[in-house]
């Protein structure tokens, strides 16, 4: 009977920790559309770290950008690390200086929050 409490006790605690952890997802080019694509890279990952911090991470690199306010703040203040978005984002075709929206993947990643 001790061990099955035990057991059970171990699981919960490994379940709860899982679900802790923030949620990673993939997107590529060619299921964003490339009229919607913002990165100079063909597939990035979106993550929501507590406090719903959204970011965008390279994932050759594993350097983490913020897509919000929340993941600025974050790396301002030192408690995670990432660089300006901007490293990566990419202009608007025909409109230099203008960069790529990034509303789709803001609304992306803000759904594993």
């Amino acid at each position: 009977m001790m061990k099955k409490i035990a057991l059970s006790l171990l699981l919960m605690a490994a379940s709860s920790a899982a679900l802790a952890a923030p949620q990673v997802i993939t997107v590529s080019r060619f299921e964003m559309g490339k009229d919607k694509w913002a990165f100079n890279r063909e597939e990035v990952m979106l993550t929501c770290r507590p406090g719903n911090a959204l970011f965008v991470i390279n994932p050759s690199t594993l350097m983490q950008y913020p897509l919000n306010d929340v993941a600025e703040k974050q790396v301002a203040e030192g408690k995670t690390s990432g660089q300006p978005i901007d490293v990566i984002r990419v202009d608007e075709p025909g409109q230099p200086g203008k960069r790529m929206s990034l509303a789709p993947f803001i609304d992306r990643a803000q759904t594993l929050c």
